[in-house]
């Protein structure tokens, strides 16, 4: 059980937890299937999906796989703010469509910031003149992932037996997308993911009214992105009751030539919801779950002795998980509404940036000359 600060007492069962992990494994199932699987009747599993729903302790989310619209940039962005104006910055940055994880942390850092961009001159002109025009903003620092290994949507509460599980996927649902992976959206398709990013779970025959399609063209449509890996659906529940409560980010260094295998067998373990490849000085950054602030230390022991060559370098420990895959959160890790993911856009850092390049045409001689003339 879970005492949250407004004195509501949050608590889930193993029903709910077997209900949480059976949408990791078919977020889309019909609740005849889920129920069948779990040993219940469609109308209680339904009842307590939304009991969970309501209370903020578990939700669904889709997004395109990050290279289904285009070639992308992940970037991870690590923001020091000015004393007292952390939640000012933090507020700004949540409601930018791009911003998938936000997180205030411990450590050298106020913010880790995770964010998707179109390329790399789109990522100099968010650091540059949208974090560096943020009052609050005392400094940033930026590395990108090469390769992102496994993250979030691949991480499972592990409550189902196989038997449980094969009859949730079937026999030609597609397993999890591996990360980085997918097929480039089609425009047509564009709009039925943003309609569908709603509500994961609605009907073939909603999302067909909501469209304009049939309901068999949205049905043929999502089996083929799905099959194709283009999408990626996330089932989460509040951290606090997740019986993962601490999350911690662990940067490291491992020799370049061994990181791709190293990463491969680091992403297997059960506490890794993160493993990216990075471009900075520490090659290796790793997010895990764990059951307490004790494990960390013990966590880190392990590591060390079934990968003798990493070596981690610096950790921050998560004090509030304030946006995940999309989704803003509270202190606990209950979900309070979602932000649709988008690409970034903001005319002023346009504005900002076209002025620097127009200056940068200029020489300084001839600009100095023009504004003495303009002077006389």
């Amino acid at each position: 059980m879970s005492r949250f600060g407004n004195g509501v007492v949050g608590v889930l069962d193993e029903l709910d937890y077997l209900l949480v992990t059976a949408l990791q494994v078919a977020p889309r199932a019909d609740w005849q299937t889920v129920g069948e699987a779990l040993g219940l009747d469609a109308s209680t599993v339904a009842r307590r999906w939304a009991r969970l729903t309501r209370a903020g302790n578990a939700w669904i989310s889709v997004h395109p796989a990050v290279r289904a619209q285009a070639p992308a940039v992940v970037a991870f962005i690590e923001v020091d703010c000015a004393a007292g104006r952390l939640h000012e910055v933090a507020a700004e940055i949540a409601e930018d469509p791009h911003v998938f994880n936000l997180e205030h942390v411990s450590g050298g850092r106020d913010l880790l910031v995770t964010a998707v961009f179109a390329n790399q001159a789109e990522l100099a002109r968010y650091v540059g003149f949208r974090l560096g025009a943020l009052a609050g903003v005392a400094a940033s620092r930026t590395q990108v992932a090469t390769t992102l290994h496994t993250e979030g949507s691949r991480w499972r509460l592990d409550r189902l037996t196989e038997e449980q599980r094969r009859r949730l996927a079937g026999p030609d649902r597609p397993g999890p997308a591996r990360p980085g992976g997918g097929r480039l959206l089609e425009e047509r398709d564009l709009e039925l993911v943003r309609v569908l990013s709603e509500d994961p779970r609605q009907s073939a025959a909603r999302l067909a009214e909501r469209t304009g399609l049939s309901p068999t063209t949205v049905r043929r449509r999502l089996d083929r992105l799905e099959a194709e890996h283009a999408l990626v659906y996330r089932c989460e529940v509040a951290r606090a009751l997740s019986g993962w409560p601490v999350s911690v980010s662990l940067w490291a260094a491992v020799p370049q030539s061994r990181a791709p295998r190293l990463a491969e067998r680091i992403s297997a373990l059960r506490e890794i919801r993160l493993c990216a490849s990075l471009s900075g000085p520490y090659n290796l950054l790793l997010a895990a779950w764990l059951r307490s602030v004790d494990d960390i230390a013990p966590f880190e022991t392990r590591l060390a002795e079934r990968f003798p060559e990493l070596v981690v370098t610096d950790r921050a420990l998560t004090l509030w998980p304030m946006k995940l895959g999309g989704h803003l959160l509270d202190p606990r890790g209950r979900h309070l509404r979602a932000v649709p993911l988008g690409q970034w856009s903001d005319a002023r850092s346009e504005a900002a940036e076209s002025a620097l390049l127009d200056r940068l045409r200029t020489p300084r001689r001839q600009a100095a000359s023009g504004a003495g003339s303009a002077g006389a």
